[in-house]
C-alpha cells in the first residue's frame, strides 16, 4: 500500500518535538546499504569457496538478526504507544505492521536459504539465496521511507525520549556474539560522513578510542575477507 500524508490530528502538539527519533533513519541506512550490497557480495565467492561463503553468510545472518529485532522492538514497543497517543496515525501503524509481515516472509526465506550456500559455495544454492533478497530489498525500499516519513515526526511528538532509547537498545542487544565491531563499522560506513557525526552523537570519548585501535581495524579486516574472492 502506497504511503499516504499524515492525516491531521488534534491531539498532536502543533510543532512540539520532545524526542529525538532520528536514529531510526541512520539505522535504516545500515539496512540499505547492506542489503543492497548483498547480492554482489554473494556473486563476488567463486564456485565452491565454502570458507568465503561462510564469511559472506555471517554478514548476511548479522543484517538479517537486526532487522528481525529493529521490527521485533517495533511490533512490541511502538505501534501500541503511537495508536493510543495519535489515533490519527492508526492507518499508518496498519500499513506498517503489514509491511513488517511481508518482510518477514522474506527475511524467513533469507535465513533458510543461507546454510546450503553456507555449506556449499555453490551457484545453484546462491540462486535461491538472491531471490530471498531481492524480496527484502523490494519491501525495504517501500517500508523504510514510509516509516521515516509517516511514522517518525509523531513518534517525536509523542514518545518520551527514554522510549526511543529502549527501542535503540532492544535492537543492540540482539547483535550476534563477536559482532558489536562489524555492525558498529555497518553502521557508521552507511552514514553520510562516514560516521564522524554518528560518532560524536552516540559514543563517549573512550568508546571512540576502543573503536579506533581496535573495532575499526577488526571491521576493515572482515570488510576484506568480504569483498576479498572477487573473479579477475
Amino acid at each position: 500500500m502506497p504511503a499516504t500524508a499524515l492525516p491531521p490530528s488534534g491531539d498532536l502538539p502543533t510543532g512540539a518535538k520532545i524526542c529525538d527519533a532520528s536514529g531510526m533513519a541512520e539505522i535504516h541506512r545500515m539496512f540499505r546499504v547492506g542489503f543492497g550490497e548483498a547480492r554482489a557480495l554473494i556473486d563476488g565467492v567463486r564456485e565452491g569457496n565454502t570458507a568465503h561463503a561462510g564469511v559472506v553468510a555471517d554478514h548476511l545472518a548479522m543484517l538479517s538478526t537486526g532487522l528481525h529485532a529493529h521490527h521485533e522492538g517495533e511490533d512490541s514497543m511502538l505501534w501500541g504507544a503511537l495508536e493510543q497517543r495519535s489515533p490519527a496515525c492508526a492507518p499508518h501503524v496498519e500499513r506498517m505492521k503489514a509491511q513488517h509481515a511481508q518482510l518477514l516472509v522474506h527475511l524467513t526465506a533469507l535465513d533458510a536459504a543461507l546454510p546450503a550456500w553456507r555449506a556449499s559455495g555453490r551457484s545453484v544454492d546462491a540462486a535461491r539465496l538472491g531471490v530471498a533478497l531481492d524480496g527484502v530489498n523490494a519491501a525495504l525500499y517501500e517500508h523504510l521511507g514510509d516509516e521515516e516519513h509517516n511514522i517518525v515526526p509523531v513518534m517525536e511528538a509523542v514518545l518520551t525520549q527514554t522510549e526511543v532509547d529502549a527501542l535503540g537498545e532492544h535492537g543492540r542487544k540482539a547483535t550476534p556474539k563477536g559482532r558489536m565491531f562489524f555492525q558498529l563499522g555497518a553502521i557508521l560506513a552507511a552514514q553520510p560522513d562516514g560516521g564522524a557525526e554518528w560518532q560524536r552523537k552516540h559514543l563517549p570519548p573512550p568508546v571512540r578510542l576502543v573503536w579506533r585501535w581496535v573495532g575499526r581495524p577488526k571491521y576493515e579486516a572482515n570488510r576484506a575477507e568480504l569483498v576479498g574472492d572477487r573473479p579477475a
